[in-house]
């Protein structure tokens, strides 16, 4: 499939098959990676990566990805760009355009980086915005497929808050491609209506199936797959903690949850970074206000042989590089 050209700012623009060409060819490049041989298909080519969020993972795959491709990385952090600020989104991508082959974003709402998009003349890559974050999805359903052996058929339980880009962008990944996606939340934060009608027009040719239940124990039975974020993400006040432990507390991902699912099989996954213990800042802080020592899964599964959590952070640089390269034109 010929993607030269195309931007990468959510899997609703793409068909399934699209979408496992992307995931094969990151398998390719990844078994390549493994092995010493060198890819360095967009050789001299230079990339823009805006991050009005800042990002471990998504920094270190896109940058790691760029050299490996043969390419220049420039990172402009939340201070680093004029990006709506002192100049326009239009001007920006226009700017950009004129000194690199390809732009990624990562930041607020999803119009921004359609707007960047519309204005650019080279390929641009949604790093991740309110709404939707593909390229995480790309790297989740590799990670699958290599736990599994297949993607079509498997049962998905998304943990927490559905309402924003990972529980979006994972009902999407899923309809796409097969697998039976489960939302496990209180009613108030299933996703939106309108996107939910747009996915189960897909599941209709996929196979899939979209469920959304309140409760954990129907959820998981039989579930390959349990997956959580974050209970506040970036941006979102300190204040809304106490209300999102409160309702989120019984949707934590722990021993007797996994336990539920009735299978040895089922793994864990976390688009990180997650809150397990007390060993970081916001961790810490929160956990001693409200006497907790985990927030979205305890420290026993995010550390047990179930956890595939850091299969998964590795492969969003094989995704992304995968992604860029057959946008950029260095395969097909």
């Amino acid at each position: 499939m010929d993607f030269k050209g195309k931007d990468f700012l959510k899997l609703l623009d793409f068909t399934g098959e699209e979408i496992l060409a992307l995931i094969d060819l990151a398998a390719d490049l990844k078994a390549k990676k493994k092995a010493g041989v060198a890819h360095r298909y967009c050789e001299g080519k230079n990339v823009a990566l805006i991050f009005e969020k800042t990002s471990t993972r998504t920094r270190c795959a896109f940058e790691v990805a760029a050299r490996d491709l043969g390419m220049g990385a420039t990172y402009l952090d939340p201070s680093g760009s004029q990006i709506g600020k002192k100049e326009s989104i239009a001007d920006t991508a226009r700017v950009l355009s004129s000194m690199f082959d390809g732009i990624e974003y990562r930041g607020f709402g999803q119009s921004i980086v359609e707007e960047l998009a519309e204005y650019a003349s080279v390929p641009v890559w949604n790093g991740l915005t309110d709404e939707f974050h593909p390229t995480q999805i790309l790297a989740d359903m590799l990670t699958i497929r290599e736990q599994f052996g297949y993607l079509k058929g498997i049962r998905f339980v998304y943990m927490g808050d559905a309402r924003f880009n990972m529980g979006n962008s994972l009902m999407v990944g899923c309809a796409k491609l097969g697998l039976h996606f489960t939302a496990c939340c209180p009613e108030a934060y299933f996703p939106d209506k309108a996107l939910v009608d747009t996915c189960l027009e897909i599941a209709k040719q996929s196979g899939a199936t979209l469920t959304f239940e309140a409760s954990p124990e129907k959820a998981v039975r039989d579930a390959d797959v349990i997956y959580t974020d974050i209970w506040v993400s970036m941006g979102e006040p300190v204040s809304i903690w106490e209300k999102r432990i409160e309702e989120l507390s019984p949707y934590q991902v722990n021993t007797a949850l996994m336990n539920m699912t009735g299978k040895d099989s089922t793994v864990f996954m976390h688009c990180l970074p997650a809150y397990h213990d007390l060993c970081t800042q916001v961790g810490k802080e929160m956990g001693e206000k409200f006497g907790r020592d985990s927030m979205e899964v305890t420290n026993e599964v995010f550390e047990s042989p179930a956890s595939i959590v850091f299969k998964e952070a590795e492969n969003r640089m094989h995704t992304i590089k995968a992604v860029m390269a057959a946008t950029l034109g260095g395969v097909k």
